[in-house]
């Protein structure tokens, strides 16, 4: 990716979204296209028209982090955004095939006891890292959305998921949000690593294959997720919501910690428990047990633990 067009493309993009009256510029005259114009973004920016052009332009290679700035004001950057703002300009050397092939993610031993302890506390918990890749994850999470153990290291992960396999539409109770959040951190993770070989093919099939990929792609939206909340419609346990955490981990800023919970006693918590004795294999008892716990005259039929419905 170039990232000199990425980042007029994206100041373009944003630039669209910004109405006048949020910027505070007066509508004086009927506009044929929504957001700022560029001599209105210039001026609040405190740039020349000229300068502020070639920079959307991609004509431009000079961008001094005051500049940055004062675009990012303008715009009405968040942090995140306002961080991308800044990957985008930075220009990296030219690096070798071999250097833009990252080797696999690892976790410490520490972080693994972790997941193992959060499982027995009834909550999901994984990793994510770059590019979305599941690192790794917990027994509870994978009888929640999926065995990644069992699938082939290329499709452990999650936008993979999201976009290309039809049960994600099933799983996810909002899965336009879920599929514009994960666009959004892809979009992130090409600012902060433009010479990402395996993220460029990732983007290139994701765009070839998913017409919905394209269009939040094409936003240019970013996001990280620090918290929040997620609706699941499980096949085993039905409907419920889980609230997330995302804990960066210590020493590698591009692996994140997800951890699940649910509500205290709330029909999720009660959806999550029966999850767990079902993942444990032998105390559910399949003639009396259905969805949610609830009491059959006839036998269910209980799905294997060998679920593979996917992650986050």
């Amino acid at each position: 990716m170039d990232q000199i067009v990425e980042l007029g493309e994206f100041l373009r993009s944003c630039r669209g979204r910004l109405e006048p009256g949020e910027a505070g510029v007066p509508l004086t005259a009927r506009r044929r296209v929504p957001g700022l114009r560029r001599e209105e973004l210039a001026l609040l920016a405190g740039v020349s028209v000229d300068y502020y052009t070639r920079l959307e332009q991609g004509r431009s290679r000079t961008a001094s982090p005051e500049i940055l700035d004062a675009l990012a004001t303008a715009l009405h950057l968040d942090d995140t955004e306002h961080a991308h703002l800044f990957d985008l300009a930075h220009r990296r050397p030219v690096q070798s095939e071999r250097a833009r092939m990252s080797p696999p993610e690892r976790l410490t031993p520490a972080v693994h006891q972790l997941l193992a302890t959060l499982d027995t506390a009834d909550c999901p918990a994984f990793v994510l890292g770059r590019r979305t890749d599941v690192v790794a994850s917990n027994p509870l999470a994978r009888a929640l959305i999926a065995d990644f153990d069992a699938m082939p290291a290329k499709e452990r992960n999650q936008a993979r998921f999201v976009f290309l396999d039809p049960e994600a539409r099933e799983l996810y109770t909002d899965w336009e949000t879920v599929a514009a959040d994960t666009a959004a951190l892809l979009r992130m993770d090409a600012g902060r690593h433009p010479a990402d070989a395996q993220l460029g093919e990732l983007v290139g099939e994701l765009a070839t294959r998913s017409q919905s990929f394209r269009e939040y792609w094409a936003e240019r939206r970013v996001n990280e997720r620090t918290e929040g909340a997620k609706g699941y419609h499980h096949p085993v346990v039905g409907d419920l919501t889980v609230t997330y955490q995302a804990l960066t981990l210590p020493g590698n800023t591009d692996q994140t910690l997800f951890i699940y919970t649910t509500e205290p006693q709330s029909p999720s918590e009660t959806a999550m428990r029966l999850l767990a004795t079902w993942c444990g294999g032998d105390a559910i008892d399949r003639g009396q047990a259905g969805p949610m716990g609830t009491e059959n005259e006839e036998p269910v039929d209980v799905p294997t633990p060998a679920r593979a419905t996917h992650l986050d």
